[in-house]
């Protein structure tokens, strides 16, 4: 069974009653409730829990990391984000969901700013599948859409992905990058955008079967394969006149 982690700094549910009243219980319980229903072993983890409750042992036991954040994201330690980036390079999924974008473990990772355009005016989005045959979009029709959606918009400062599987489309015109997937050193990291705190999409059971199917695709395989590094013998014998490579 994949063990997820699902991660919220759990502060606009806490300050502001419309989106109390969309997620009662923080985003991190609504797609923790999504994902445990689809078959997975879920676990949840707040900003102001000790340490961000990104232990070590926590990690360890952690098969795939969601994260989504937005007011908080100079509050998380550095420690921590070194903490999940090594989790990550050993071969840990992450999940980063819509303002995750400009987290600092997505900036980490990516290298980039990760910056964007963006606009809350509670226009429609239609999210469209570009890559069809990929996992993530497993299930899907070519298209879904959103009846009301924060925008963001291109330019999206991040790396090219290695496969982008959604590309959004909104009301007033923008287009953007919504579904990319990458790869850093053994870990799969999958950026979704849809999901703003004041908008229910997380309730959505075509988003939350993303979700479930980015889960399944960036869980690490059985056993995998260890890279060795640093001095290493020959395989042959090297002729010392360098005629041999």
């Amino acid at each position: 069974m994949t063990r997820v982690t699902v991660w919220n700094e759990f502060v606009h549910e806490r300050e502001n009653d419309a989106v109390a009243e969309i997620y009662p219980d923080g985003i991190h319980g609504t797609v923790a409730a999504a994902l445990d229903d689809r078959g997975f072993e879920t676990r949840t983890a707040t900003l102001d829990d000790p340490e961000h409750g990104l232990t070590e042992d926590v990690l360890d036991d952690t098969d795939v990391l969601t994260w989504w954040g937005h007011t908080a994201h100079d509050a998380v330690d550095d420690a921590v984000v070194a903490r999940v980036r090594e989790r990550v390079l050993d071969g840990m999924g992450l999940l980063v969901l819509h303002s995750g974008h400009y987290s600092k473990i997505f900036r980490e990772l990516m290298g980039t700013t990760c910056d964007l355009k963006w606009r809350e005016a509670g226009e429609k989005e239609r999210l469209w599948v570009v890559e069809p045959g990929h996992p993530i979009a497993d299930g899907l029709d070519e298209c879904v859409e959103l009846p009301e959606a924060e925008m963001y918009g291109e330019r999206f400062d991040v790396p090219a992905p290695d496969s982008l599987v959604f590309t959004s489309w909104f009301e007033g015109g923008e287009v953007f990058r919504s579904g990319c997937c990458y790869r850093r050193g053994a870990g799969r990291i999958f950026y979704f955008r849809p999901g703003h705190e004041t908008y229910p999409i997380y309730h959505d059971e075509t988003i939350q079967r993303v979700l479930a199917n980015a889960c399944e695709w960036a869980a690490p395989g059985d056993d995998p394969p260890e890279p060795t590094f640093g001095n290493a013998a020959p395989l042959e014998s090297i002729d010392g006149d360098g005629s041999e490579r």
